[in-house]
């Protein structure tokens, strides 16, 4: 049954902000028991008192262990190695805070760490949503949300974030090679001649579902079910639209005119092997 937030007792109005929320050992998994172990708290970034609380409270209660910071300085610390003896495996991201904005928040974490990111906000309009996307977020929540579709898509992410490199292609080579650019699909790097291309997660398993299906046509329902899950319950075609659009800007030496990387417009995608 899901749960709405209750009023604060006595002692939770003495609450620091920062809290923690150590779920037993007899709670659930998080996710498909046949699914690695998922190490590190789930980082709730929220100012506002009651929805910490709701918060915390069901994601506890779901099996994860919680942090919960209430300003963008916090949760910076929070993910700074030296300031935090366990990185959180998970961000729960509030875009307005009181000391700065959850965008630029996504955007500097992302600077130097892939960790799943879900946006939260009150707003709900398209540009919003693709802004989020276009700077790392791996999903985003609008409010009033119920705590059950939350919980699924948390563990949608982690699913995906944790599923094993060779998931969704078994049986393709270790290293594939179109022109200039080297892909190794075991150690998930990438390079364009000498120059190593930085991708994130979903960025890589995108470009792996590429270069697995070489000349292939990828339709937009086959990325979505092939690198966001078959159960995600992701429909909308622009999530794609933004992260293709930002492997390109890295693979390809002009995106006006792509070599490899091509639109199929209404249709999908196709990793082309030779711009001849």
């Amino acid at each position: 049954m899901e749960q709405t937030c209750p009023y604060p007792t006595a002692r939770e109005r003495l609450m620091p902000v920062r809290i923690r929320h150590l779920a037993e050992a007899s709670l659930r998994q998080c996710y498909n028991r046949d699914m690695e172990t998922i190490t590190g708290p789930v980082l709730v970034v929220e100012d506002e008192p009651r929805m910490q609380r709701l918060l915390a409270s069901q994601l506890s209660q779901n099996g994860w262990e919680v942090l919960v910071v209430g300003t963008e300085r916090e949760a910076l610390e929070a993910m700074t190695p030296q300031e935090s003896d366990r990185t959180p495996c998970l961000i729960l991201l509030d875009i307005g805070l009181p000391d700065g904005d959850g965008l630029q928040v996504c955007r500097r974490v992302r600077e130097w760490s892939n960790v799943p990111i879900i946006l939260v906000t009150a707003a709900d309009t398209p540009q919003l949503k693709v802004t989020a996307l276009e700077l790392g977020a791996d999903d985003y929540l609008t409010k009033p949300f119920h705590t059950g579709e939350l919980i699924a898509r948390i563990r949608a992410v982690l699913r995906r974030a944790n599923a094993p490199a060779t998931e969704s292609a078994p049986a393709a080579p270790t290293f594939i090679e179109v022109d200039d650019l080297r892909v190794d699909l075991s150690q998930r790097t990438v390079h364009r001649g000498e120059t190593a291309v930085t991708l994130t997660k979903l960025e890589f398993d995108l470009l792996r579902e590429f270069v697995t299906h070489l000349d292939r046509v990828l339709t937009y329902s086959h990325l979505l079910r092939a690198v966001w899950g078959a159960g995600s319950g992701y429909e909308d075609i622009r999530v794609v639209h933004v992260h293709v659009s930002h492997l390109r800007r890295k693979l390809e030496p002009d995106v006006t005119g792509p070599r490899h990387l091509l639109t199929l417009p209404g249709v999908g995608y196709r990793f082309r092997t030779s711009a001849s």
